[in-house]
């Protein structure tokens, strides 16, 4: 059964083949933060109000420290399918390629960012 029309098949513009893999994996990281913000959010709220001294102490807990990279790793992961996609639909060419590798690039320097600023707090 041909699902591309006469149209698509003289341009070109068929499937572009990752469709499902990008909606699966959008689908995992949102389901990942429907339960990740909301046990974040107490934690970290939790974690304020008191003195640079009692916040250090209770971020460099097991629990706290795993949460807040969780949601780190998590979120921006799917900020950068986000990014990925509206690059794609929106900036096509060098220009999209040369702003798809930026942001994916900055995405994963902000995780390891993040991390490393994690672990050096709870060492």
């Amino acid at each position: 059964m041909q699902f591309l029309t006469d149209r698509k098949r003289a341009t070109g513009m068929g499937s572009g083949r990752s469709g499902t893999h990008h909606h699966k994996r959008m689908l995992m990281t949102s389901m990942a933060l429907v339960i990740l913000a909301p046990i974040f959010i107490f934690t970290f709220g939790t974690g304020l109000g008191g003195t640079y001294e009692e916040t250090l102490a209770f971020f460099s807990r097991p629990f706290p420290a795993i949460i807040t990279g969780l949601m780190l790793v998590v979120g921006v992961l799917h900020f950068n399918g986000e990014c990925q996609e509206a690059i794609e639909d929106y900036v096509h060419g060098l220009k999209g390629a040369l702003l798809s590798a930026a942001v994916t690039g900055f995405s994963y320097l902000l995780i390891a960012a993040g991390l490393f600023a994690l672990v050096k707090l709870a060492l």
